[in-house]
């Protein structure tokens, strides 16, 4: 007679598997919290920097004052508003509202001013410092030039 075989694994083997898969998931976990910081990060630039492309292109193909604003009072992380003053009625219309974006935090101007030409309106190149807290967490820089044009970059400003 033959023995019959065994299927399946014994318990020791399978107490070193479950052993060897949660050093790696700890050892995983921290830089993977790093990982969803830094995405949040770009994507929260990547986020401002179309709405300043989009208020440009609005201001222009509206040829009126469009008017980037935070929601809050100069807290860009809780969100923003591109709206402008219709001539017409005299109401200000809003064009895209943007949701606020938690445990960043964003620096920039009071307000921004696109005039019917694009241009920003007054003289100061305004900049957007965009930062999440965490060691290895990069920072992106925001800069607006008069012309109107954003400009993104993986720096501190």
């Amino acid at each position: 007679m033959r023995p019959r075989s065994c299927h399946g694994f014994t318990l020791p083997e399978l107490m070193i598997v479950l052993t060897i898969m949660a050093v790696l998931i700890s050892a995983g976990v921290p830089a993977f919290a790093e990982f969803i910081r830094n995405q949040r990060v770009k994507t929260a630039s990547f986020d401002l920097f179309s709405s300043l492309v989009v208020a440009r292109s609005e201001a222009i193909a509206r040829n009126t004052t469009v008017t980037l604003t935070p929601t809050s009072t100069t807290n860009w992380a809780s969100g923003w508003t591109i709206s402008y003053v219709d001539a017409t009625s005299g109401s200000t219309v809003r064009l895209r509202d943007q949701a606020a974006m938690p445990n960043l935090t964003i620096t920039g101007p009071t307000s921004l001013v696109y005039r019917g030409s694009g241009r920003l309106s007054g003289t100061a190149t305004p900049q957007f410092g965009l930062t999440a807290s965490g060691t290895t967490i990069v920072s992106r820089c925001i800069n607006v030039d008069l012309s109107g044009r954003p400009v993104s970059k993986a720096a501190a400003c």
